[in-house]
């Protein structure tokens, strides 16, 4: 089977966890790969970090560009091309098949996504049929709540959201809307805002470097 091309860390140890990571539009694997040794768990946790494949994005003008799916407006809304992003998330689930045939469990299996990554990172945990350790979604919104098919296996599923306070590109409006929705779904759904733009700061990377130890080694 051919699976999305990645940056992959391995741990020092054989791996009994994993963490798949998917990045936001424009950019790569490698973007998110640099935080790693922050986190403090290398010895036993296998770090993904996909590439999406280039396509052309409408709102940038047709601009062909890394990206997970199409994004036709830019509106409050975030109107989508709904099968690119499905498509993503199906290719995302099958990153997870490879880690649990590689020897993890699904649930020392963490998916995590920042911006149009975070929106996939919605749609390929919440639908996967085994219970997952964590979803983590940093500085994104969720464009298929209307339309997602949730499995009832990720009910009890762990659910950290990040966004910033003066994001200019995903309003934390949005982000808000999101933990709305997931409470009202019944997920049990940790919201944290910071005063900062569409990035990451140090106060946020050591917030995940604390969630992903208990997720991972609690």
């Amino acid at each position: 089977m051919a699976y999305l091309p990645a940056v992959e860390v391995e741990p020092k140890n054989t791996a009994t966890s994993s963490v798949i990571w998917l990045h936001g539009l424009g950019a790569d694997g490698n973007d998110f790969a640099p935080l790693v040794p922050h986190l403090g768990l290398s010895d036993n946790t296998r770090f993904i970090f996909p590439h999406a494949p280039r396509i052309p994005v409408t709102i940038n003008g047709g601009m062909v560009m890394p990206a997970w799916y199409d994004i036709l407006e830019m509106s409050i809304a975030r109107k989508v091309d709904t099968p690119q992003l499905e498509a993503s998330a199906a290719a995302t689930q099958a990153l997870i098949e490879r880690e649990l045939e590689r020897g993890v469990p699904a649930e020392k299996i963490i998916v995590a996504g920042f911006s149009q990554g975070g929106a996939v990172a919605y749609e390929a945990a919440l639908s996967f049929p085994k219970t997952l350790g964590g979803l983590l979604v940093l500085s994104s919104y969720f464009a298929t709540h209307e339309t997602l098919v949730r499995h009832d296996a990720q009910q009890q599923l762990p659910i950290m959201i990040q966004h910033g306070t003066q994001d200019p590109v995903v309003p934390e409006s949005l982000g808000q809307q999101a933990y709305q929705a997931l409470q009202e779904m019944g997920y049990s759904v940790q919201y944290q805002h910071y005063e900062m733009q569409h990035q990451v700061v140090p106060e946020q990377i050591q917030r995940i470097r604390n969630w992903l130890h208990e997720r991972l080694n609690g």
